[in-house]
């Protein structure tokens, strides 16, 4: 290892360290369990010293979970509040297939819970949602209007509103999120308009996903309920953690760009110990010499950069045609169980092979390449979903969840595969273009799917995510080089997150 590779490697553990210590001090003064009710898991959030406060349901969105509600929670929890979250049926942790009628069973079993802790005051109970938890909360603050003091919709879904119901109806929209927007100035308008209880907060510079980690809208939440509440407090909690998350994660990519090329070169210059010790010392040698021809030989020419920029093209209308031709017969919105997720993963198959049929060139699979594959899977899989765990995403999969990764995983892995073959030794200017390409075609190849097939739109709201995904991957494949590896430790980890965040369906 180098010079400027060990300094880096140094640099990222400081601050991944620094990381988690600023996300262990945003619990400073807070209580925080995690509890089960009817097979529900829930997490209870409150200031450890208070007694007799106003408590408070939040409830996630599609493909959401309660950890992805946590910026509300902590900031509603250093206030004052104590604070209930859930896991939606089929959502997080949550084992149970989402149903229609599941929705208000799930939301009353957590109001049961938030009523059974000693330090909630029965008498003043707020609810939160966003999107789908949006109109979960409103439907329950309108059937159950003596329950609630106070409820705020986030980018909301349609709701029976009425002058009268909801109690203190806040309603919240980013401004980059337009179909929302016009939602929620429809609900006020029902509702009975600006004032008397009713209020609109546009958030700048937010969409649907983002809304959720801006200060503002954590902010005009707070100051709804503790108007609502009749509540001062000077609380200047700030939540952070999200931000801390990003130099986590930006922390274990300078980890993978210091100890993989290492790696990877130590594995190619001598053969590993078990091939020194085969007892036909000759063979493991020829085996060893082999895996370094298949290494080196892969000579990549004009024509051949050609070809992969013509199958990355032409991609998505294989992956739209297979998805329409399975729409005639099945529901593609529930295939494998899991909502929206199994058809992503047909398109992910089907343009994938349509863009590795186009490459014509496949390369060997070597023992070294398997390893670091599976190498890279898990440093992905620490760097993403460690500390996602406990900001933002249920990372750990419930046994349902481990047998649709790997169906997922496979789904994956010819996209992923024809990606590594594309960018195979190029320079870092090349692997941008690379990047920036696989973004066009894979939003505007998502977006005409949703045209066709409308019953996988939520995608759409997913669109700004992919991006990111590939841009970890450009730099993985930079860090890794040899394309199974890539291959393999990327689809396992894109499998894993599709898994975790999707719903599961009866």
């Amino acid at each position: 290892m180098t010079r400027q590779r060990l300094f880096l490697f140094i640099i990222a553990i400081l601050l991944i360290v620094l990381s988690w210590w600023q996300i262990a001090s945003a619990r400073t003064g807070l209580i925080v369990q995690s509890l089960s009710k009817d097979g529900i898991p829930i997490l209870y959030v409150a200031p450890a010293r208070s007694q007799k406060i106003p408590g408070v349901l939040i409830a996630h969105g599609f493909a959401g979970s309660k950890q992805l509600m946590l910026g509300y929670a902590y900031t509603l929890a250093h206030a004052g509040y104590a604070v209930m979250l859930w896991d939606f049926s089929g959502h997080g942790a949550n084992h149970k297939s989402l149903a229609r009628s599941s929705l208000q069973a799930d939301l009353d079993t957590a109001y049961k819970a938030l009523l059974t802790q000693p330090r909630v005051d029965p008498q003043r109970v707020a609810v939160l949602g966003h999107s789908m938890g949006s109109g979960a909360a409103m439907t329950a603050a309108i059937q159950q209007s003596d329950r609630f003091t106070a409820t705020v919709a986030i980018s909301p879904t349609k709701a029976a509103v009425t002058p009268q119901v909801p109690t203190n109806l806040q309603i919240q929209a980013g401004n980059w999120e337009p179909r929302f927007v016009v939602n929620a100035q429809q609900l006020l308008q029902r509702a009975g308009g600006e004032g008397q209880g009713r209020s609109l907060i546009i958030i700048p510079n937010a969409e649907h996903i983002t809304i959720l980690f801006r200060r503002a809208s954590h902010q005009a939440a707070k100051t709804w309920l503790d108007r609502s509440f009749g509540i001062q407090n000077s609380s200047n909690y700030i939540d952070n953690r999200m931000s801390w998350y990003g130099v986590h994660l930006f922390a274990w990519l300078l980890v993978l760009g210091a100890v993989a090329p290492v790696i990877s070169n130590g594995i190619l210059r001598q053969p590993p110990r078990i091939w020194r010790r085969f007892p036909a010392r000759g063979v493991s040698d020829l085996l060893f010499q082999a895996a370094i021809q298949a290494h080196n030989s892969d000579i990549v020419s004009k024509s051949d950069r050609l070809k992969s920029w013509i199958g990355l093209i032409l991609s998505p209308l294989g992956a739209i045609g297979i998805l329409a031709l399975l729409n005639r017969n099945t529901d593609i919105a529930s295939l494998g169980g899991v909502l929206v997720g199994g058809a992503l993963g047909i398109w992910f198959y089907a343009a994938g092979i349509v863009w590795l049929l186009a490459n014509l060139r496949l390369l060997r699979l070597t023992l070294a390449g398997l390893g670091l594959g599976l190498g890279l899977f898990l440093l992905l899989w620490v760097a993403f979903g460690a500390m996602a765990q406990v900001v933002w995403l249920q990372w750990w999969l419930v046994p349902v969840r481990l047998q649709l990764w790997l169906w997922l995983s496979l789904l994956c892995f010819p996209w992923l595969l024809a990606s590594g073959i594309a960018q195979q030794q190029s320079r870092i200017k090349i692997r941008f273009i690379w990047w920036l390409g696989q973004s066009l075609v894979l939003v505007i190849g998502l977006l005409a799917t949703i045209q066709i097939l409308p019953q996988i739109g939520f995608i759409f709201l997913l669109l700004p995510i992919f991006p990111l995904f590939l841009a970890m991957f450009a730099i993985a494949s930079a860090a890794v080089k040899d394309v199974w590896a890539y291959a393999i430790g990327c689809s396992l980890f894109f499998s894993w997150a599709i898994a975790a965040a999707f719903p599961l369906v009866g």
